[in-house]
């Protein structure tokens, strides 16, 4: 899966990996290899694709605005890295 933009954030040339299985009822399973918390469920293969997509972002944005919460008191400085 090559990941172009998400949520205005650009993630160019990032790949990760789908593990995708159709269950026994039809239904296609799947997880992100690479952050396995993401996981979804679809009737299509591009549908579930999406959905993952969208498990990953929102995995990332709760990450963020949890380490947001625990750095909100601290003087810290953030640095922007970019996939190239």
């Amino acid at each position: 899966m090559n990941l172009k933009k998400i949520n205005n954030r650009y993630f160019v040339g990032m790949q990760l990996t789908a593990i995708i299985e159709k269950s026994e009822d039809g239904w296609y399973v799947g997880q992100i290899e690479e952050l396995p918390a993401a996981i979804s469920q679809a009737k299509t293969v591009d549908e579930l694709k999406a959905n993952l997509l969208e498990a990953f972002e929102l995995i990332l944005a709760a990450n963020r605005d949890e380490t947001e919460k625990d750095y909100q008191d601290r003087e810290v400085i953030r640095e922007k890295l970019v996939f190239a």
